[in-house]
């Protein structure tokens, strides 16, 4: 059976239009005959979107219990048994009632996709789980359900259903998408002008590279070489030099202009061992094109221009940008350059830029790093020097006579430049050659193997000899230079090294990465293992495809130290380039050891730490458990006492003293239960439905009737909560606020819904908290100011953030309008119900789930 194939709407916020699209896309689909029935639909008591219901065949959903409730979800059976041809599936990100088909919807979806059913559906980008991370960034606010990106891109259709961030608020504040009550605080929440652009544009863009994919798939597909400018897409050539950062700049600024402009910044690496750029100055651009926005590339090719282009080709781009020549003007006598040939050849569908700076014609200044070889180019060129050489020069010859003395220095010349280009062994070639060709040629008797005269004789033997010499002196010469060069490039690569180890600046991967770059390899992996005999294993990798079990399966096998050991894919290093090699080994067990003994100071630091509470709460215990026990213990001794025939006034007096000390106890000793048991993770919330109107109130007996206001309307939707938990987190908030409000001020405790959570506000009107110091408040054993030892330990703030927290909640400080402290206590209310299958480590609080109620559920979780 043929797979079905997913449609996607995809927005960029609740109320945008994605399920009112589908279902207008159904009515569309059912009017030309095709069976097409609802899977699932959640209309959130928008009436628009109810009212596209009609007329389409629904699937009775299925109901589940869960916790006292009835919940409706997809019957997946039932679809199954309907197999229409199209299947409505709303919100692909949902997770399912435990004791669901499945944990989550899209996989529900992946099932009817199995059976042939094509399926039509709908998604935020916010429930994207590679854009998590970004989205709670913008929000604040962390998503709890997601979808696998992967499902999205499998997508035969990605529709997005855009709206401006001014007309989602316009729609949002005529009540189209919440209820009336919602709409002012989720205006001025989550539906904040600032968060719905930068949502909008991560959709757009996040559509725009699914659309950049299926083009590039699609040229693959139908082998299409022509460049398509769909969009600007600029590549700079890059040689390792100084001029790199001017042309990074240029590009970046020529991709400003075009909408959707894309940098690839490309360093062509030869094959032949180390690459002649400098790694540091490389790892400068690397860092430039990436904070620009742009992506940097190594590729591997002995023909610059050619590889250039074929990169800039294979990747659609639009412009290339190359810098001028740093060549001097005599050096063009070897050829064109690069930037000549690039734009000679690209064709009329790729712009060239040439782009000038400051190292315009001083010369290349970058060593050519190819060991003591000399290049195949450069050794076939000598080879037709030296045997063409001889033949075309006594072709010339053969029509004038200037006398065999000139005949010798014209041989020699051609033996000379022999050796210049291809070495030694072509100028040994061109010497032979040309000494027998003098014979023939030019010394009596002509056109004889012979000799008459003995002074010719010695002539050419002194002829041979001075070629031979010249030609060994210049190979030697030749030799000397690549080496110099490439020992320059080793150093180079030597003292980055050496100040990477001073600064610790590098990672493992970044190393490895620079490795298999520097020697131009496909892979590089750092293996080790305990023993001889125990396996190996993979402590970093860097490139495609490494080995990760045996060094000796790898090209290049580079042992560090006993136990450990470089991999290397790609090709084999000559002898020559293993002493980099093994520095680059030496620095990989030195970042290695470094980071593990960095993991080691910071499991040190959190011992610390913890001693460090310890020692805080022993100092809190000595004085502020004393205080009141001194005070029980005067009471109980004066009350004791036979000496002193105590009034019914002071009896009373003494033992309203004893109540409030022990009292006192009983909170400083609760807090630090409370405490431990956080610390440890040993709290269990109970999470049920309860209503705040009654929790709340409870929560005010320790202080006195009028020193709150209190403020929480009986219409406030239930909430997800453990009631002991709330009532105690509230309990610490309102005693810390009453305790830093001035005189005849006071505190205000109220409570509103904000899209599917609930608000509980704590407002004083205080000193205030600065912004610096709003967080650290919640720390253990945190006095404000000058509060006085016998104030607490400072565990209240603390404790009612871990309770909160292990409730699904956040707790949070604001500053008063007018001056003072707000405490934000924000739990999940039984609109955004959701069965959560994270573990209890992973759970979040969630954005809005899906624009509506129906997208929460209670769940147990137990804090770590």
């Amino acid at each position: 059976m043929a797979r079905g194939k997913l449609r996607i709407y995809l927005g960029a916020a609740p109320g945008v239009g994605k399920t009112y699209a589908m279902l207008a896309e159904a009515h569309r689909r059912t009017e030309r005959g095709t069976d097409c029935v609802v899977a699932f639909v959640e209309h959130h008591e928008r009436p628009r979107t109810e009212v596209m219901l009609h007329g389409l065949e629904q699937v009775p959903r299925k109901e589940l219990e869960y916790r006292g409730g009835v919940f409706g979800e997809m019957d997946v059976d039932a679809v199954l048994r309907r197999a229409p041809a199209i299947a409505l599936v709303d919100e692909l990100a949902h997770t399912n009632i435990p004791g669901s088909r499945n944990a989550k919807r899209w996989q529900d979806v992946e099932e009817l996709l199995a059976a042939g059913i094509d399926v039509i559906s709908t998604v935020n980008i916010q429930h994207l789980e590679s854009l998590g991370d970004v989205v709670e960034s913008i929000t604040g606010v962390r998503q709890r359900e997601t979808v696998p990106d992967e499902v999205v891109r499998r997508a035969g259709q990605i529709e997005l259903v855009d709206m401006s961030p001014e007309a989602l608020r316009r729609r949002m504040a005529h009540g189209n998408i919440y209820q009336p009550d919602k709409v002012d605080a989720a205006l001025s929440n989550y539906f904040r002008p600032g968060n719905l652009t930068a949502l909008r544009e991560l959709a757009l863009l996040w559509v725009a590279d699914r659309v950049d994919e299926y083009l590039n798939q699609y040229r693959s597909e139908h082998r299409v070489s022509k460049i398509w400018g769909s969009r600007e897409r600029i590549v700079v050539g890059l040689t390792g030099g100084p001029e790199g950062r001017t042309l990074i700049r240029r590009a970046a600024r020529l991709a400003e202009k075009g909408a959707g402009g894309e940098v690839l910044a490309v360093y062509i690496a030869r094959s032949d061992g180390l690459t002649a750029a400098s790694p540091k100055e490389l790892a400068v651009q690397r860092t430039l094109v990436e904070d620009l926005g742009g992506t940097f590339h190594h590729v591997v090719g002995d023909d610059i221009p050619a590889a250039l282009l074929d990169f800039a080709r294979g990747v659609n781009a639009t412009q290339i940008v190359l810098g001028s020549s740093r060549r001097k003007a005599w050096q063009y006598v070897f050829g064109p350059g690069v930037g000549a040939t690039v734009a000679r050849e690209s064709g009329p569908d790729l712009d060239v830029h040439i782009v000038t700076h400051e190292e315009v014609a001083k010369g290349r200044g970058l060593p050519v790093a190819r060991g003591a070889r000399l290049g195949r180019t450069r050794i076939l060129s000598g080879w037709a020097m030296g045997v063409a050489g001889p033949a075309v020069l006594a072709l010339l010859l053969n029509t004038v006579d200037i006398g065999l003395a000139n005949d010798m220095l014209l041989f020699l010349a051609v033996t000379v430049a022999a050796a210049l280009v291809g070495g030694l062994l072509p100028a040994l070639a061109s010497v032979a050659f040309g000494s027998l060709l003098l014979n023939y040629f030019y010394t009596p008797p002509l056109h004889r193997w012979t000799i008459a005269d003995p002074k010719n004789i010695v002539a050419i033997v002194i002829f041979f000899g001075v070629a031979v010499s010249v030609a060994s002196v210049v190979d030697l010469a030749a030799r000397r230079t690549h080496q110099a060069a490439r020992l320059r490039a080793e150093s180079e690569i030597l003292s980055f090294l050496a100040g990477n180890v001073l600064r610790g600046e590098t990672s493992l991967e970044e190393l490895l990465e620079r490795l298999r770059e520097t020697f131009a390899m496909e892979s590089a992996a750092l293996l080790e293992r305990q023993s001889d005999v125990e396996p190996w294993t993979c402590a970093g990798r860097a490139g495609f495809g490494p080995v990760l079990e045996r060094p000796e399966d790898a090209d290049v096998d580079m042992p560090v130290g006993d136990h450990m050991a470089l991999a290397l894919t790609g090709r084999v290093l000559p002898a020559e380039d293993r002493r980099v090699l093994a520095a680059f080994g030496a620095q990989a067990a030195v970042v290695l050891d470094r980071r593990r003994l960095q993991e080691e100071a910071d499991q040190a630091r959190t011992l610390a730490e913890g001693n460090r509470i310890r020692t805080a709460l022993l100092a809190a215990v000595s004085h502020d458990l004393r205080t009141p026990l001194a005070g029980i213990k005067a009471a109980v001794s004066s009350l004791r006492s036979a000496d002193v025939d105590w009034s019914e006034e002071d009896r009373a007096e003494l033992l309203e003293g004893i109540e409030e000390g022990a009292d006192r106890l009983d909170h400083l000793v609760g807090n630090l239960l409370d405490m431990s048991r956080l610390q440890t993770g040993t709290v269990t919330p109970l999470i049920r439905e309860i209503d705040v109107d009654e929790v709340v109130p409870m929560a005010l007996g320790g202080v006195p009737e009028d020193s709150v206001d209190l403020d929480v309307p009986e219409t406030l939707p239930m909430i997800l909560a453990d009631p002991g938990l709330l009532e105690r987190s509230v309990a610490n908030l309102v005693e810390n606020a009453v305790k830093y409000s001035p005189g005849g001020r006071r505190v205000l405790v109220s409570a509103s819904a904000l899209a599917d959570r609930v608000e509980v506000r704590v407002v004083d009107r205080g000193p205030g908290v600065p912004d610096a110091a709003k967080d650290r408040i919640f720390e253990p054993f945190q006095r404000y100011g000058d509060a006085p030892r016998g104030a607490g330990v400072g565990l209240g703030l603390a404790v009612a953030r871990g309770f909160a927290e292990a409730m699904g909640g956040t707790l949070t400080a604001e500053d008063t309008p007018g001056g003072g402290l707000t405490m934000v206590l924000s739990l999940r209310s039984i609109h955004g119900r959701q069965p959560a299958t994270e573990s209890p480590e992973t759970a979040s609080t969630p954005a809005p789930a899906h624009g509506g109620p129906g997208s929460a559920e209670p769940e147990r979780q137990t804090l770590c």
